[in-house]
């Protein structure tokens, strides 16, 4: 398969503010972003940048979107894997690819986002068919992230980061965690995802206890059916 096959072709703009991210997060967010901006001035005095970084938590609440928003603040190239597209039957092909990715991103200084990295980074002690296999594949796995270059960034994504190598976990240096939005949040979620809309479009029957990218969804079906009904009745006025 082609390198440039598993690699997600995503060339989506997003703002940081954009991101809903709770106070403690986005803090921790424009810090690194700050860190990579003067990697230079912070390397002269013996200053460690953080680079590798895991997004943990529920599914559809940021954490892509985080990634995208960090690589447009450092106007840097994200390449987006998903790790559950990438293993292989034959677990040595899949190392070999994970390495050229990696080693792809360093020489290009991009912003690295693995997707579901518990995929491939489950616990070396776990019922795998082929354990051997697979715990050389996590130990490959960890030494790219020990030896990737510090002008580079890795951010890697789960939704289940309790079954994830505790040696894996160890290599980050900083974890943001996602949660389920409160209803609070979600309205005021909703108010800016409408606000671009007429104002007659904007009576959304709004649903709670769901995530943001649930939320977005359905509020976008809401209105296009609206207009959709909109426009018929013209169709049938003229």
């Amino acid at each position: 398969m082609s390198l440039y096959n598993l690699i997600i072709q995503d060339k989506e703009q997003v703002n940081l503010n954009e991101v809903f991210l709770d106070k403690n997060n986005k803090e921790h967010l424009v810090q690194l972003i700050k860190e990579h901006n003067y990697i230079k001035e912070l390397q002269e005095y013996g200053l460690p940048v953080n680079n590798k970084i895991l997004l943990q938590g529920s599914s559809g609440c940021g954490k892509t979107m985080t990634a995208k928003a960090i690589a447009n603040a450092l106007g840097k190239n994200i390449m987006i894997l998903n790790l559950s597209n990438i293993v292989s039957s034959r677990i040595g092909e899949t190392s070999q690819n994970i390495k050229m990715i990696f080693d792809k991103a360093a020489r290009e200084r991009s912003v690295l986002f693995l997707d579901e990295l518990d995929q491939i980074g489950k616990a070396r002690g776990s019922d795998d068919k082929d354990v051997g296999e697979m715990r050389r594949l996590v130990n490959t796995l960890i030494q790219l992230i020990d030896y990737y270059p510090e002008h580079s960034l890795l951010l890697c994504a789960t939704n289940h980061p309790e079954i994830i190598d505790t040696a894996l976990l160890r290599r980050f240096q900083l974890k943001i965690n996602y949660e389920m939005p409160s209803a609070e949040v979600l309205d005021v979620f909703y108010d800016q995802l409408l606000a671009q809309f007429p104002e007659e479009m904007r009576t959304v029957e709004r649903k709670y206890s769901i995530s943001f990218a649930e939320a977005k969804d359905y509020a976008f079906t809401v209105v296009k059916s609206a207009l959709i009904k909109k426009l018929e009745a013209k169709i049938v006025e003229n």
